[in-house]
């Protein structure tokens, strides 16, 4: 249809049929959309094309950083980017080789310029939630290349520089969690070289940030990176798996283990020296057996952490105590007072505890070895029958099995169970005045208690404890130890309800008597004619 033309020449506007709609918004922005990215691949393809083309680069950039209107544009000439450039690299044409003319290399240091501004870029998008693991997945890539062809030499080089500006990004508070998970998980634990270097990073970046005033979330990105790391190397053998190909001289430190357990060493004592809360310290606890002191080559160096955790006493007291229990099994680490600060440990509200459980489970590994010497079990024994005097039902039946299984481990204090005087003047005065207990309640030294010279008397004041349960327990003190141990597992985690519900479960055989009928009178004489008998309160007392 041609257009109309008016008098004063200009074209008329055409009117729009009934048939012929008007384009939808949304329709016209997926257009747009389009043109956008149509033209991104059009500015790829030119600048494979030809080399005049290389100021395509700066527009791809520039489409890259103007991400309000559309994040999706941002991300697609992102990833063309990525393809440009490394394809550059593969090629040689961002390396300077000789022979080349000034003005070649004039061109090479200006899309190495571009390479900068592009990685600059890419790492603000990987700070993005919801596109940060596109970037990530980019970021390795380019870092792949850039280690194999960027540098036109025959040594090895690891792009150290753009792994720390990666892990920096990934530590920030406020970063994606689940893209800091994808990089542990996917390139630390995975390749020996990303470990190494990863780790080297982390170090760096924690001994610059400020001690005192470091941002709590720091130290728990730090943590999650650096926990994704399940595997400790034993050998040098083990390292073999390298995300870039490996250096050809052998004598790397690459290919050191003392070097990558250096590199770990470095970065969790960094983490250590940080400011942290309380729960952030008890996860470190939790983890030194496990993730940390494998790492170390010189495991002395946990002991200022473990100390200083032990000083902040309760649940922290113990999960330090379990740390240098490892390092004195594991790494033959001399630690004298170490049973001393254990004992030091066992005060009342211990059995009153919701950590009482976790607290026998650990004292029942330290107390394990048959080469302990008795007068030292015999003072963990004693203390812990006198804390059961005024422990609830469920701490005492914890305690009893762990006390036969004592026993059983270290015979000689059985001593304790039935002690007899030996003479007939000792028997004379243990009948007429009985006997002070020789054991030092307040004495700090398991060693010096006199525990071994006393008895067990508290155990046999459970024997008559209120609760069924507890005061039947108590009783296989005193029986004859034919059973090889208990299984403590089975006794640790009863509380006062749950002994309550087990006994209720029971059943009755048989109905106990009970006075169904309510008395008439309680306070005064029945009437003689109802043939009742007064109550034992009237017969005891008159209140007439």
């Amino acid at each position: 249809m041609r257009s109309t033309i008016d008098i004063s020449g200009k074209p008329a506007k055409r009117k729009r049929n009934n048939s012929e709609t008007k384009p939808s918004k949304r329709a016209r922005s997926e257009s747009c959309e389009e043109d956008v990215q149509a033209q991104i691949l059009l500015l790829e393809t030119e600048i494979f094309e030809s080399k005049k083309n290389y100021n395509n680069i700066t527009a791809l950039i520039k489409l890259l950083r103007d991400d309000d209107e559309d994040p999706e544009n941002s991300v697609v000439a992102a990833i063309s980017l990525c393809r440009v450039f490394t394809r550059l690299m593969v090629s040689g044409d961002m390396a300077k080789r000789e022979g080349t003319s000034e003005k070649e290399v004039v061109v090479v240091e200006w899309v190495r310029e571009r390479y900068s501004e592009y990685k600059m870029a890419i790492l603000a998008l990987l700070g993005e939630e919801g596109i940060s693991s596109t970037a990530l997945s980019l970021c390795m890539r380019l870092l792949k290349t850039e280690g194999q062809h960027l540098h036109n030499s025959k040594e090895y080089n690891f792009p150290t520089k753009f792994l720390m500006a990666i892990v920096r990004v990934l530590l920030k508070p406020g970063s994606d969690g689940s893209t800091r998970k994808e990089f542990g998980e996917k390139y630390v634990e995975e390749s020996d070289d990303v470990r190494f270097y990863t780790l080297e990073a982390i170090e760096k970046i924690l001994v610059e940030a400020p001690t005192q005033t470091s941002e709590p979330a720091l130290l728990d990105n730090a943590l999650e990176i650096l926990t994704a790391i399940e595997s400790v190397p034993e050998s040098k053998d083990e390292l073999e798996d390298f995300y870039i190909p490996a250096p050809k001289k052998t004598t790397h430190a690459l290919f050191s283990l003392s070097q990558h357990k250096r590199r770990a060493q470095g970065a969790w004592l960094a983490l250590m020296n940080l400011q942290m809360g309380k729960e952030q310290r008890k996860t470190i606890l939790r983890l030194t057996a496990t993730s940390i002191a494998p790492w170390f080559l010189k495991p002395e160096l946990l002991m200022d952490f473990l100390t200083d955790s032990y000083d902040a006493g309760g649940s922290m007291s113990l999960l330090a105590l379990s740390g240098v229990f490892y390092l004195i099994q594991e790494k033959n680490l001399d630690y004298p007072s170490f049973y001393r600060k254990l004992y030091s440990l066992l005060e009342s509200e211990i059995l009153h505890s919701k950590h009482r459980s976790r607290f026998l489970r650990l004292m029942d590994t330290f107390l394990a070895s048959t080469h302990l010497p008795a007068v030292l079990v015999a003072s963990f024994i004693k203390r812990l029958s006198r804390l059961m005097l005024n422990a609830p039902p469920g701490g005492v039946v914890a305690v009893v099995p762990w006390i036969y299984n004592l026993f059983k481990k270290h015979p000689t204090c059985t001593f304790m169970i039935h002690r007899e005087a030996t003479t007939a003047e000792a028997r004379e005065n243990l009948e007429n005045e009985g006997m002070d207990d020789p054991f030092l309640p307040d004495e700090e030294d398991p060693m010096k208690t006199h525990a071994i010279e006393s008895s067990l008397w508290e155990v046999v004041m459970l024997q008559s404890h209120y609760h069924p349960n507890v005061a039947t327990l108590a009783k296989i003190i005193s029986e004859q130890f034919t059973k090889q141990s208990y299984n403590l597992e089975d006794f640790l985690d009863h509380s006062y309800g749950s002994m309550l519900e087990a006994e209720s479960a029971k059943d009755v055989k048989k109905v106990p008597v009970i006075e169904y009928e309510i008395p008439k009178k309680i306070f005064m004489k029945q009437d003689a004619a109802s043939g009742a008998d007064d109550t034992l309160l009237v017969k005891l007392w008159d209140f007439s």
